[in-house]
């Protein structure tokens, strides 16, 4: 669970730590630290600190408040608002500010969660009326591929439905790229709980997934803002508010993430068919990637999910 509606939850476990909102003491300062700040899952930036201030071994908490200008409550736990922008209703809705690191959502409060060298660490304020809980993210990309969860990087393994196709190929690629060694399979029934794994394949298949049949349920389910239709012929793409907004159909795809309990975030890059899936797998990249929960393509376009207010979906 975030530590934002329902941060109370990690309070008591932290509270020597929340009291003062302290960095850990001395140490080593965590090099490669960066801080994003924005709203409405992403769809505007508030700010970027791409060298944040960080003092000796930092928590996420201390590390904001270097950084911005942050009001806190319930004993200093909760992050209220960060430069004046506040968490509350907006709309009749509730909105409140949630935090990740590496594009996976804390499981503690930020008082009590150690920035680790690397680190991508993003808050956003956003409406959490559908799901209080989006479990992982794909907009801190090239993370958590290089530095991992928690300060430990994690094997990573790419599950084709083509191994060998264009789309196997181009995610294996880019990770190379990065320095990132990946071992590459069939989609596998039994997967390990301790390893990154990239789906790709169409959402027919890939929907067999233990991890991946969540994004079924939409937001409540697994914190994606889309759903395929039953056998996939066609994605829905919804809005803050949980609901249809667009509905793309062929050669239409998603780049997505999503997590169980406290295994390692899983990686989703699918489509309605095998050119959808081609299309996701060429957007798996920092520039379509960056600063978004999630990604869909479809009839020449790309944008982020949920549809920001007003529907835009354009490249």
């Amino acid at each position: 669970m975030p530590f934002g509606p329902a941060g109370a939850l990690a309070l008591a476990g932290a509270m020597a730590v929340v009291l003062c909102g302290c960095g850990l003491g001395p140490g080593p300062a965590p090099s490669a630290v960066k801080l994003l700040v924005t709203r409405e899952f992403g769809a505007r930036t508030l700010r970027v600190v791409a060298a944040p201030r960080v003092v000796g071994q930092e928590t996420v908490m201390r590390l904001l408040m270097r950084n911005a200008s942050v009001q806190t409550r319930y004993s200093g736990g909760f992050v209220q608002s960060i430069d004046g922008v506040s968490g509350g209703r907006e709309g009749g809705e509730p909105v409140d500010w949630f935090y990740y690191v590496n594009g996976v959502e804390a499981p503690k409060g930020a008082s009590a969660t150690t920035v680790n060298p690397g680190d991508h660490i993003w808050w956003d304020l956003h409406d959490w009326s559908e799901s209080e809980d989006v479990p992982a993210v794909v907009g801190s990309f090239p993370e958590p591929f290089l530095n991992g969860v928690q300060g430990k990087r994690l094997p990573v393994l790419i599950e084709c439905e083509a191994v060998g196709g264009y789309a196997c190929r181009t995610i294996d690629a880019r990770l190379r790229a990065l320095d990132v060694p990946a071992a590459i399979a069939a989609p596998n029934a039994t997967p390990a709980s301790d390893t990154l794994r990239v789906l790709v394949g169409t959402w027919q298949t890939v929907s067999h997934d233990p991890v991946a049949t969540a994004l079924a349920q939409g937001p409540r389910g697994s914190g994606v803002y889309a759903r395929f239709a039953p056998g996939g012929g066609s994605l829905a793409l919804l809005g803050q508010d949980g609901a249809t907004v667009r509905t793309l159909y062929g050669d239409s795809g998603l780049v997505a993430a999503t997590r169980r309990e406290e295994e390692a975030p899983v990686w989703v890059v699918t489509g309605t068919d095998q050119a959808g899936v081609d299309t996701a797998a060429a957007s798996f990249d920092g520039e379509s990637l960056q600063g978004h929960f999630a990604v869909a393509v479809g009839g020449g376009s790309q944008g982020p999910i949920p549809l920001p207010a007003g529907g835009g979906f354009a490249r």
